[in-house]
């Protein structure tokens, strides 16, 4: 579960959560690809209540084991390439039901060792195969899957996930500096700013995550708790600046702006009015 905090781990939990977790998947960029999957094939198996996976399942741990029966990682040491018949074989055994899991889980973790050939194998099974087959691709470039075949997946980016959090909570801290401040027109500066640099959706909820639990850290101050760590100058400062009832009213707000993350609504929508109604508490 050491992936668990990561932006694509919260939405594969959320997908999960609804129902509407993908049977193909593409985990793309420079993260821990494999990892990644792992994490959505044991979402995919969790027979835990609750959030999915729950990690503590039988299921969730044979797949962390990576012992699951239904989980199948595909790899060909012997060759460069992937055999065709290898392929086929998968083909065919997707149809087989699963023995002990709710899915046939079919993990790829290099798709730079399937063939033109081996992906248009597989493009049909994926469109067409039984409900409880499901296929995750891992490739730093998507470009190496077909065009046809991607089109089939979800794609799902990941960025180093040090990188990604550290600027998401730097956000954080700076939105909570202007809340403090109390300078009006400089929340819009920064959603413009975070406009332009393209902050995607899972940027933007742990963006909002930083800022609530430091305006949580201030409510608690308030009531004569001591704040700690680096942000505890910030937190007595916005414990002064905001009452009791606008420190609750944005950490409401921030909360019902990160549950629009979860839904396929723009960052760029998100962010205009969140600056608008954030303007108003300054």
């Amino acid at each position: 579960m050491e992936f668990a905090n990561d932006p694509i781990a919260r939405r594969i939990r959320e997908a999960a959560g609804r129902g509407t977790l993908s049977h193909a998947l593409l985990f793309s960029g420079s993260g821990d690809r494999i990892a990644v999957a792992q994490y959505a094939a044991a979402a995919m198996e969790c027979q835990g209540g609750g959030q999915k996976p729950c990690g503590t399942c039988p299921a969730c741990r044979k797949v962390f084991s990576g012992i699951h029966p239904d989980v199948i990682t595909v790899r060909d040491e012997a060759h460069k390439n992937l055999s065709v018949d290898t392929v086929r074989q998968i083909r065919a055994d997707a149809y087989i039901r699963p023995n002990e899991g709710a899915r046939k889980v079919y993990i790829f973790p290099d798709c730079t060792i399937l063939t033109e050939q081996d992906q248009n194998v597989l493009l049909k099974i994926v469109e067409e195969g039984p409900p409880y087959a499901a296929f995750l691709f891992c490739a730093e470039n998507s470009s190496v899957v077909l065009q046809t075949l991607r089109s089939r997946c979800v794609e799902l980016k990941l960025h180093p996930a040090v990188t990604v959090e550290k600027e998401s909570s730097e956000a954080g801290v700076e939105l909570c500096r202007l809340l403090a401040a109390g300078k009006r027109g400089t929340v819009t500066e920064l959603m413009v700013r975070l406009e332009k640099k393209r902050l995607d959706r899972d940027g933007l909820a742990a963006m909002l995550d930083q800022a609530r639990t430091l305006l949580a850290a201030a409510l608690l101050a308030q009531y004569g708790q001591a704040p700690e760590g680096p942000d505890a100058a910030l937190i007595v400062q916005l414990g002064k600046r905001l009452t009791k009832q606008r420190i609750m009213g944005t950490i409401e707000l921030l909360q019902t702006y990160r549950g629009a993350c979860s839904y396929n609504v723009g960052a760029s929508h998100v962010l205009g009015a969140l600056a608008v109604e954030l303007e108003e508490i300054l």
